[in-house]
């Protein structure tokens, strides 16, 4: 007699699938070249401009300027605009804090010097606009 089983399975596993093959890259051969009635074969050219960026060092390494310099322009060329942004800001706002007080100055000249701080401040703008 055989033993009875200690567990006993409702489910059975499923059975494997069958997967379909993958389809295989099977190359084709080109077409020749195309030609006019006359023999002449069209001749097909792809034109690439270079970004701007890279313009500068495609002409270096054309005129045999060393990889150095071309590295350098790579890696400067860039500093060099964000420095330049950069520093606008600060002198844009030192020039706004100067001409603010400049104004004030003038302000306070004719309200506090009376009529020759008033003359003087008269002077300065006709000096001016004549320079």
């Amino acid at each position: 007699m055989a033993t009875p089983r200690r567990y006993q399975f409702n489910n059975p596993l499923p059975t494997p699938r069958q997967e379909p093959p993958l389809p295989v890259y099977q190359p084709q051969p080109m077409p020749g070249p195309v030609a006019y009635d006359d023999g002449r074969p069209i001749v097909v050219q792809h034109i690439h401009q270079a970004p701007p960026d890279r313009t500068v060092q495609r002409v270096a390494l054309g005129a045999g300027i060393g990889g150095g310099a071309v590295a350098a322009g790579v890696f400067l060329g860039p500093m060099l605009a964000t420095l330049l942004a950069s520093a606008a800001l600060p002198i844009g706002f030192i020039a706004l804090a100067l001409v603010s007080a400049a104004w004030g100055v003038g302000q306070v000249v004719k309200s506090v010097g009376g009529p020759e701080g008033e003359s003087a401040a008269k002077n300065v703008a006709k000096a001016r606009r004549r320079g």
